[in-house]
């Protein structure tokens, strides 16, 4: 019984590698898209999808704060219609 109750686990910044609790960290998927040659008909495409973590001050720095409180308010939006 117990473990890791009361604690949250900490997140590496992707940008500074502070340790930050996972409540404070901001959460952000990036996508990367692999292409092989486009000219040929065997084309490879790729898409993949990773969870990355910023501290406060990081995302703040690099603008992705203002981007979540868009993507935010833009489901609040659609959730009211």
């Amino acid at each position: 019984m117990g473990g890791s109750r009361g604690r949250e686990k900490l997140m590496t910044c992707e940008s500074c590698h502070r340790q930050v609790p996972r409540g404070k960290a901001v959460e952000f998927e990036k996508r990367s898209i692999f292409t092989t040659d486009l000219r040929t008909a065997d084309n490879i495409f790729t898409v993949s999808d990773r969870t990355v973590y910023y501290c406060i001050s990081c995302a703040k720095h690099r603008k992705i704060f203002e981007k979540k409180k868009k993507m935010m308010q833009r489901q609040g939006e659609r959730r009211s219609e």
